[in-house]
């Protein structure tokens, strides 16, 4: 009883004294965002960074997204690589147990005077001592979290990829409409500058000059319309479909944002960025791959047990004899030659954890660099949007006074169509501005790592028997 327990502390003790330590990851980060908006008075909640899409307040888009999330073809590979390193790691401990194994073979004597028939078991068991067992339940949990901030990343990116077609979709077909009152102001213009040459009250090149305005305005209408078309196109990709839904090609409103109520700090990053996910999931594995490199340097020690039933049938055939073999003991695999280029490749797994370490730290960095960048981007785009408007209620206000000119006598048609034209091209700066602020709000929140949360935790699992974190 006393050898026993004492072989079973030793083992104990063998089992971790190789087990390779995780490094640490702290990586600095602000302490907040350097650009983040002025905060705003409004008492709503913050923005959720799971259903951020909802602040354009468009219920077609939030069905578009939704369907998206269920049908696109990226999300559903990306599901079912995540299912498959699930199962794996559900079993990473399965080398390290006992096996049984049946077989049977036909044993023939040199002399040819007797054949023999064995039959039997082996029973196995790997006790994956200095670490080696730690190191690849440990592995198994590097290609884990990998395969799941992979869905994640999968997730992110189509959500932002719908909501910003959606976006170039509904700003193209407000751009053809803005563009079509252009076109339409544009040959009235023309007609009115022909009857006044026509009167000799105009001068030819102000004809000729109106003439090229007028198909230049009707070029340009061509734009808006491939844009929708090509917009549509994509979200029918992204939402599994060979064809675009008819219905989206209808004009609707454009996403509009109101006064963003954002909250956070940089080192919530650290759990939501799938780019960051991915990079720790790194880690994991390396050190998992170096755990199984070190103990590959050391004896590898197990268990074994067989018995055997061996039955001569070339002789005495009508009463054979069946032997019983049977033994039991250590396994013993003692590296001898090849234990140089196992050290190295201790060494060289050593040297990759290192790098995945800095590629991790890097990824914290260019996280925070991202939404830094974002944010800057979003208020720029703010601000260009408020001084669109600006001028656009300006236009509106002289397109106006000089209508009520007309209706007065105080002035030509003419004047009042180059007014409405003003307006007109002021108004597509005002959709230009709105849907780059609307793309700049996609931005920031596709860095953030926003999207939502899966209906289930499908990294959840039991912990392998001796797993190590």
């Amino acid at each position: 009883m006393a050898r026993g327990l004492s072989l079973a502390l030793s083992m104990l003790v063998l089992s971790g004294c190789a087990s390779v330590e995780m490094p640490s990851l702290a990586t600095p980060v602000p302490d907040r965002w350097r650009n983040a908006p002025a905060p705003v008075a409004e008492t709503r909640p913050p923005t959720d960074l799971h259903g951020w899409w909802h602040e354009f307040n468009d219920a077609r888009l939030d069905a578009l997204v939704d369907h998206a999330l269920r049908a696109n073809l990226d999300v559903a590979q990306a599901r079912e690589h995540l299912i498959a390193a699930r199962i794996l790691y559900n079993h990473a401990n399965a080398p390290f147990l006992p096996s049984l194994r049946a077989r049977t073979n036909d044993a023939v004597d040199p002399d040819a005077s007797a054949s023999f028939i064995n039959a039997g078991f082996d029973a196995t068991w790997e006790l994956g001592l200095f670490g080696r067992a730690a190191g690849a339940t440990r592995e198994a949990r590097g290609q884990l979290e990998a395969a799941a901030a992979d869905f994640h990343a999968v997730r992110v990116s189509l959500v932002a990829e719908v909501v910003r077609n959606w976006i170039d979709l509904r700003s193209a077909q407000h751009r053809e409409q803005w563009l079509s009152a252009v076109r339409d102001n544009r040959q009235q213009h023309f007609d009115l500058l022909e009857t006044r040459a026509k009167l000799g009250l105009a001068n030819p090149q102000e004809v000729l000059q109106a003439r090229a305005d007028r198909a230049e305005a009707e070029a340009a209408l061509s734009a808006p319309r491939q844009d929708a078309m090509a917009a549509a196109q994509r979200l029918a990709v992204l939402t599994g479909r060979n064809d675009p839904d008819p219905d989206w090609l209808t004009p609707g409103p454009l996403p509009e944002l109101g006064a963003l109520k954002f909250a956070g700090a940089p080192a919530e990053l650290l759990r939501t960025r799938p780019e960051i996910a991915r990079a720790e999931a790194d880690v994991v594995r390396v050190a998992g791959e170096l755990g199984v490199a070190r103990a590959d340097m050391y004896p590898n020690i197990g268990l074994g047990a067989s018995i055997v039933w061996s039955t001569n049938i070339a002789t005495n055939r009508r009463h054979p004899t069946t032997n019983v073999i049977s033994a039991v003991g250590p396994l013993i695999d003692i590296p001898l030659f090849d234990w140089g280029m196992r050290a190295a490749r201790s060494d060289s797994k050593a040297h990759e954890l290192k790098a995945a370490v800095l590629a991790y730290r890097q990824a914290v960095i260019a996280g925070v660099a991202d939404v830094e960048m974002a944010l800057g981007t979003l208020e720029q785009q703010r601000r260009r949007e408020d001084a669109s408007i600006e001028a656009w209620q300006a236009l509106t206000q002289s397109a106006q006074a000089e209508d009520t000119r007309k209706r007065l006598g105080l002035s030509g048609g003419i004047e009042r169509n180059q007014a409405l034209i003003a307006r007109d091209q002021a108004a597509l700066a005002v959709v230009d501005a709105r849907a780059a602020r609307d793309v700049a709000y996609v931005g920031l929140y596709k860095a953030l790592g926003g999207a939502p949360e899966p209906l289930t935790d499908m990294t959840a699992s039991s912990e392998p028997a001796g797993v190590v974190r």
